[in-house]
């Protein structure tokens, strides 16, 4: 505790020029090198690289919040408040290059990247790079072969959620998923 009012950072990482006065800053931080996510969901796949992110992660299975149009649910005030803006139609949230409106902050940043031509996420195995690291998870289905999105009438199964959107328009009767 001392430390961090003498200024003394005796932990250094091994990967970068990161300093730190506590081992335990140093440990987390040396993980977002190594990639290790020791704190596992028991719900889920989810893994994560602190505790304090398991435990907010937690939360989300509760999801004690409702939305009072939808059958939406959520554990943050914060995402049901972003989620009412479907219902009302407000996007606060204005692009000064161009007429692109968004309903979060977070998605006003990730489009800001389309005129800064910024795009942080790099696939592993080839050369594409994404502006949303959502982009770049879809992306490493074609070098995985994993189609997460299953039709609920045939056997198809796709890589993509609009492929599978656009698929569920060849039954007879059916119509385009959420």
């Amino acid at each position: 505790h001392i430390r961090t009012h003498t200024g003394e950072k005796p932990y250094e990482c091994t990967y970068c020029s990161f300093k730190t006065a506590q081992q335990n800053s140093l440990i987390k931080h040396i993980r977002s090198h190594t990639g290790e996510k020791p704190y596992e969901c028991t719900y889920c796949n989810y893994k994560t690289t602190t505790k304090s992110n398991l435990v907010v992660h937690m939360r989300t299975h509760e999801k004690p919040l409702e939305c009072s149009e939808c059958d939406y649910k959520t554990a943050a005030k914060s995402s049901l408040l972003i989620h009412m803006r479907t219902h009302t139609g407000e996007k606060p949230f204005e692009c000064l290059e161009c007429n692109y409106k968004a309903t979060a902050k977070s998605s006003l940043i990730i489009h800001m990247r389309i005129h800064s031509g910024e795009k942080p996420f790099h696939c592993s195995e080839c050369n594409y790079k994404a502006i949303a690291k959502c982009n770049l998870i879809a992306h490493m289905r074609t070098h995985s072969g994993e189609k997460p999105f299953e039709c609920s009438v045939c056997s198809y199964k796709a890589a993509h959620k609009n492929s599978l959107i656009l698929h569920m328009q060849t039954h007879a009767g059916g119509s385009a998923c959420e």
